[in-house]
């Protein structure tokens, strides 16, 4: 009797120790951060084209614009002119398209086996959804970084609030959103379809958003379905300093709940792609 005690504690023993302990914060840390962040660093041509991007649209179609007045102040009494509203819009344009990328590259890391050796870890899918969110938000603040000393050094004034506020609601909604979608859709397509498919929801997304233009200039049935586009609530929060309109909590309802979808969706499909680790 006491053998077979012996060996049934020493059966449970084993099972104790072959037990994978969770990890505290679902094995968030700065380790694999960092990781994440020189990948994304490393890479010369996305960030060219986070830098770059929005810059020179900001400098072909907007440049020109810097004495037209977009309130009812005008620019030379301390008036907001059309050039910032088009900046604060290609700078979020250039955090979104950045951020995008940067989710749709795990399309790459799938084929390459990374995903799964993941999952053999303890660590939480929704973490490495958002490790790879403030990896993406990093490329989306260069963007953001660029756009405005573009803008600043073209002669835009803005009043502090204003250039803090827009950067800040653009930068970070618009990178944490658009980061979400382009994982859900790099944990959904094959890796050579991953990057251009993002970049076309984005642009299609920005132009039914009313991102490089005001609603007010779209018909009646196209502003109805804008405000359902996770553009329009970022970009309404983001140029609402510049426009002078009131908070709108739906605006922010908006931005939050295509968040929320997007992180549900791609932490199913992180773990329909992993499970059969």
């Amino acid at each position: 009797m006491s053998t077979a005690s012996s060996a049934t504690s020493a059966l449970s023993a084993d099972r104790v120790t072959l037990d994978r302990r969770v990890p505290p914060l679902g094995g968030f840390n700065l380790t694999y951060l960092g990781i994440e962040l020189r990948r994304r660093l490393r890479n010369r041509r996305t960030l060219f084209f986070t830098i770059a991007f929005p810059v020179v649209m900001y400098v072909i179609i907007g440049l020109r614009l810097r004495d037209e007045q977009l309130t009812a102040t005008p620019v030379a009494d301390g008036g907001v002119s059309v050039a910032a509203y088009i900046m604060v819009s290609m700078a979020m344009y250039g955090a979104m398209m950045s951020a995008t990328q940067t989710g749709a590259a795990v399309a790459l890391e799938r084929t390459q086996g990374w995903s799964r050796q993941l999952r053999l870890t303890p660590l939480n899918p929704l973490v490495n959804i958002i490790i790879k969110m403030i990896a993406g938000m990093v490329l989306g603040l260069l963007a953001v970084v660029a756009t405005y000393a573009a803008g600043a050094i073209s002669g835009i004034q803005l009043s502090a609030g204003q250039w803090i506020g827009t950067g800040l609601v653009g930068w970070v909604l618009a990178s944490a959103v658009f980061t979400t979608l382009g994982l859900f859709v790099g944990y959904l397509m094959p890796s050579e379809n991953a990057a251009q498919v993002t970049s076309l929801v984005v642009v299609f997304l920005s132009f039914l958003g009313g991102l490089f233009y005001p609603l007010s200039s779209m018909p009646d049935f196209m502003q109805t379905i804008a405000k359902f586009t996770p553009v329009y609530g970022i970009g309404e929060l983001a140029r609402s300093p510049l426009t002078g309109e009131s908070f709108d909590a739906m605006w922010l309802v908006n931005a939050l709940v295509w968040l929320v979808l997007f992180v549900a969706g791609t932490t199913w499909a992180f773990r329909r792609d992993t499970k059969r680790v």
